[in-house]
């Protein structure tokens, strides 16, 4: 294969495109001299080259996340060759995808075809120029570019379906659904769950005193201090106009109180700042605990928590209050 670039192109793709980010690339080729080549060509071309001797090593770097999105593979070489080492990453189906060229010597219209039913997106014959091989790997790195941007719009749309649009935090589908699967969770580990409400006291007033601006502005600053003092492995989100929900798992009755209470004081510690007005804002949370939850009884689970919210505000605002099983009624002896 020729390893001279054209004359009058660019010298290296970085020249070509100085801002370009070096491209990591898997090499699998086991012939000595071909590998220098490739390694020498690729890297003057701006990419950071990862060298495998065999089937097996490659198959090992291609493996874990972070491993390269572009690889070159011989068709024939130890362990595992080319096609089969294709058809393995194929059935995988890792994201983001991984682009593959298949380098050969056989020039069967049967093989090249067998080579692109394996997973080869590319292929080229031995011997091959330089310049060709630059541009096919090219075409990769734009397919490659453009699986990113819908990758980027599909988490987008994703976001958007399951995140609530004015303060960023679950909406209430998706906690309600992450709820579901926390109590399975809860209940298949033998641990204990709890639900955290939150309601923002005397909201009302702020709307009507300071507009609906200064009221999103309060829901998102309360969004933003909640989440700050949840644990990264809780979840919480918008329930519904000024009220919260947060599904705290493997706490036991006080753990999940006094995570309600560094809630609460993290929205009473100082005022909220809406267009440089100060708004004092309170919550007051109920909170409902079971030792051992049931999927099937997340209704109930919810009641108990509303319950003991309406039990803080009855008691004056501004505090947390956790649900009581009632007593149980005893016979009186006749």
């Amino acid at each position: 294969m020729s390893a001279n670039p054209p004359p009058g192109g660019p010298e290296t793709e970085q020249e070509a495109q100085p801002s370009a980010r070096r491209m990591p690339v898997l090499v699998a080729e086991d012939n000595p001299v071909s590998q220098a080549m490739l390694r020498g060509m690729l890297t003057k071309w701006g990419y950071d080259v990862s060298l495998a001797r065999d089937g097996d090593e490659a198959w090992r770097i291609l493996q874990p996340n972070g491993a390269p999105r572009l690889a070159i593979l011989d068709w024939m070489m130890p362990g595992i060759d080319g096609v089969e080492l294709c058809r393995r990453v194929r059935a995988a189906g890792r994201e983001p995808y991984q682009y593959i060229l298949l380098l050969t010597a056989r020039t069967d219209s049967e093989d090249l075809v067998d080579g692109m039913e394996a997973g080869a997106d590319d292929y080229l014959t031995k011997p091959f120029k330089a310049q060709e091989l630059r541009v096919r790997l090219r075409a990769g790195r734009r397919i490659l570019d453009l699986q990113e941007e819908l990758l980027a719009a599909r988490e987008a749309l994703r976001d958007q379906a399951t995140h609530d649009g004015l303060t960023g935090l679950l909406n209430r589908t998706t906690i309600l659904e992450t709820l579901r699967i926390e109590a399975e969770r809860a209940m298949r580990e033998r641990r204990p769950l709890a639900l955290i409400l939150v309601d923002l006291d005397r909201f009302k007033l702020i709307n009507d005193t300071h507009g609906h601006l200064a009221g999103d502005a309060a829901l998102r600053e309360a969004a933003r201090r909640m989440k700050q003092v949840c644990r990264r492995y809780d979840a919480i989100g918008r329930y519904g106009g000024e009220e919260f929900l947060a599904v705290v798992s493997g706490c036991d009755r006080e753990a999940s109180q006094a995570q309600a209470e560094r809630l609460r004081a993290a929205l009473a510690a100082t005022p909220f700042m809406a267009d440089g007005v100060s708004l004092p804002v309170t919550c007051s949370i109920g909170v409902s605990w079971r030792e051992h939850p049931l999927p099937s009884q997340m209704d109930v689970f919810m009641r108990e928590a509303d319950q003991a919210l309406y039990a803080a505000k009855d008691r004056g605002r501004n505090r947390v209050a956790a649900y009581s099983q009632p007593e149980p009624l005893h016979q009186l002896a006749i």
